[in-house]
């Protein structure tokens, strides 16, 4: 389909994505509650807006069902052959235990099944605990299940350069690592940007927008300390990152300068925010939460490519962001150490 959406390409040039990618993690719970239907017809608005790339997991709750429904939403209207036009991402989150085949076709089968294909798009794979080394013995059995046509594409979610290295000296290889990555947190850039680079791996990135922190709404707010302010489990998790980044009052100088330059280019800060990090290397995609019938940002999302930071826009939220203190440890580590 036609689209004025902007992608790019993983997979050696293979596989194209929309360089936004809509993230249904707020399906889950924890931000409010969602309607599923409302949430379809939000993600059909999406897709004829030009947005054709969406993000989920198998614990996500309804949102591998949501993109299944979508497939047969768009195959009624376009045709199966047109399915393609569609990238419709999963994950699989399991807990540390042995591996055999057995387990993880079952996990795969089970998103085919929810997600109405015969080949997932893209699997990103996540796990809890490093010193299981358990993880190697599951990719393995993915690769397989990728040989057998079941998973086009796999990727990871949340593991940081060091595993990365452990897996490619194992034979497994991968498309992408989904992190965390915005103008604040920066843990990317220590070792796994050089090591994607080296690869042909492509960062999909969230937290981009700070759980929507990196928006007009905070300017000249008191600093939020309650469970009332921070309602919402991304607000919560992002007022961690900005803490262990610098002071709220630094983060507002942030924000004031985010704004001017939003204003420079008639868009907003969550642009900003989501410009600069596509902007960066290895970047494949920024993912953006989407809560239907709670928010309805798809004009807003299409500003980011109305416009390009200039040399001096990046040197000003430099500046800022180099007065706090760098994220500690690699990728993924907010899962697994206390900071």
């Amino acid at each position: 389909m036609a689209s004025k959406i902007p992608t790019r390409l993983l997979a050696g040039g293979k596989f194209e994505i929309r360089q936004i990618v809509h993230g249904l993690w707020q399906t889950a719970g924890g931000h409010g509650k969602i309607n599923p239907t409302e949430a379809l017809k939000y993600m059909v608005r999406l897709v004829e807006a030009g947005f054709t790339s969406f993000d989920g997991a198998d614990h996500y709750g309804p949102a591998e069902l949501l993109m299944g429904e979508l497939r047969k939403w768009y195959a009624s209207k376009n045709g199966a052959d047109k399915l393609g036009d569609l990238q419709l991402f999963t994950k699989w989150v399991p807990h540390s235990e042995p591996m055999p085949r057995a387990l993880v076709e079952q996990a795969i089968d089970r998103s085919l099944q929810r997600m109405a294909t015969d080949s997932l798009d893209l699997m990103q794979f996540h796990w809890w605990d490093y010193e299981d080394m358990e993880y190697i013995t599951a990719l393995k059995h993915m690769q397989a299940l990728q040989k057998e046509g079941k998973i086009k594409y796999l990727a990871l979610t949340n593991f940081d350069t060091e595993r990365l290295r452990i897996m490619y000296k194992n034979g497994i290889q991968v498309v992408s690592n989904q992190v965390s990555y915005s103008v604040i947190d920066r843990r990317p850039e220590k070792e796994m940007v050089k090591f994607c680079l080296e690869h042909d791996i492509k960062l999909l990135t969230y937290g981009t927008l700070l759980g929507g922190f990196l928006s007009e709404k905070w300017i000249g707010v008191a600093e939020p300390t309650t469970k009332a302010q921070l309602n919402t489990s991304s607000l919560g998790k992002y007022k961690r990152f900005i803490d262990h980044w610098g002071s709220w009052t630094l983060f507002q100088e942030l924000l004031s300068t985010m704004k001017k330059i939003a204003d420079k280019h008639n868009v907003g800060i969550s642009n900003v925010a989501t410009r600069f990090v596509l902007d960066k290397p290895a970047v494949g995609a920024v993912i953006v939460g989407i809560r239907p019938g709670l928010s309805d940002h798809i004009e807003s999302n299409t500003r980011t490519f109305s416009f390009e930071l200039a040399a001096e826009d990046t040197a000003a939220i430099e500046a800022v962001v180099s007065k706090g203190k760098q994220l500690p440890g690699d990728c993924g580590d907010e899962y697994r150490y206390r900071w």
